[in-house]
């Protein structure tokens, strides 16, 4: 079932959105941008780059960012993230390790280490384990671990092994999604951190490029190399509702060409409000869809290069984009021509509502 590809082959004016008032990001990173992320408590972001550091930005109401605290990894920062309380901000990244900067004592240059593996950092996620007093870090590595650490300790509290390199992460709630080289995804409930609830295989064919759960906790999105999203429950019950559809595809010019190019999803995220979600992708366009009704709600023009992070602010009234080079074709391929930005967009009216239920949809 591909209703949502169906859709967004046939583009037509009320589903093509606009781009053009969009607003760049002041003193963007000086190399490849790998992840960004929105404070819950406030209008202020977090951006992690290859050029060793993580920045953060406050964004005013008329789009206005400005440049509020920096602090630097030795390598490349692969992923950021924000407590819940919104006063620190974790990057981690290629130097094998995620380094913490708290907000709240004032200090705007410097971020103590935190967690260490035995290879790169891939993702890092604040969690709220039940029975425990104080928010946990969980990291992600290539050294195929992913380990939970009580911010007060220099050791982990616990490592769990995986199957294979952990590529992506996300948490809502007590569901902890953990997706890994060979398609392999792990779903952890956080009443019992130390083991698997359940491993599947990923719906898609292809490499997995990103997981992001839903708002209520009761499944993920999937993102692959191959131009394909999935929607994933998590419990049986609701497998009946489990579906993939395609995106982020061209068909290519010319008289009898039929050829389609195909471009990686690299990011996916839900409005916070209303449950429905972006995808984003090295084709250098985003789409907001509606899971529930399987219909896309608004594509957009392509901004210029490929897409590499997304992030919904609080309220969901800002959609944050990065424009830079996703390292699909290797080092030789990344030129100081390319576009490195991050791009804002004001949601507006009716660009991230679901679509009306009617009578006959259930």
């Amino acid at each position: 079932m591909s209703l949502f590809g169906q859709a967004a082959a046939s583009s037509s004016a009320n589903t093509t959105g606009d781009i053009s008032k969009d607003v760049a990001l002041t003193a963007p990173p000086e190399d490849g941008i790998s992840d960004l992320k929105f404070s819950p408590q406030s209008e202020h972001l977090a951006v992690a780059s290859w050029d060793k550091k993580v920045r953060i930005y406050e964004i005013n109401a008329q789009g206005g960012s400005e440049g509020k605290a920096l602090f630097e990894h030795e390598q490349p920062v692969l992923s950021c993230c924000w407590s819940k309380d919104g006063t620190k901000v974790v990057g981690a990244g290629a130097d094998k390790a995620a380094r913490m900067m708290d907000l709240s004592s004032g200090n705007t240059t410097t971020a103590q280490q935190v967690a260490a593996h035995d290879a790169p950092i891939r993702c890092a996620r604040f969690v709220d384990i039940p029975q425990q007093n104080t928010q946990m870090l969980v990291t992600g590595s290539w050294d195929k671990t992913i380990k939970y650490w009580d911010l007060r300790q220099a050791t982990p509290v616990a490592s769990v092994s995986c199957q294979e390199r952990v590529y992506s992460m996300d948490v809502v709630n007590t569901l902890l999604v953990v997706a890994t080289a060979d398609r392999y995804i792990n779903i952890i409930n956080l009443n019992d951190p130390a083991k698997f609830y359940k491993t599947i295989q990923s719906p898609l064919k292809w490499q997995t490029r990103v997981v992001t759960c839903f708002n209520d906790g009761s499944g993920f999105a999937v993102g692959s190399v191959e131009g394909r999203c999935a929607i994933q429950y998590v419990e049986e019950k609701d497998s009946s509702a489990n579906f993939s559809f395609k995106c982020h595809r061209a068909q290519q010019t010319g008289v009898g060409n039929t050829n389609t190019n195909v471009f990686s999803v690299n990011a996916i995220s839900f409005h916070p409000q209303h449950g429905t979600f972006s995808t984003a992708g090295s084709d250098g366009t985003f789409h907001f869809w509606d899971k529930d009704a399987k219909h896309r709600l608004k594509g957009y023009p392509e901004v210029g290069g490929p897409i590499t992070a997304t992030d919904f602010s609080r309220q969901g009234n800002i959609f944050a984009y990065s424009v830079s080079y996703d390292w699909s074709k290797g080092y030789s391929a990344n030129t100081p021509q390319l576009a490195n930005k991050v791009m804002l967009h004001a949601v507006t009216g009716d660009e991230c509502k679901p679509r009306p239920k009617t009578g006959g949809r259930k």
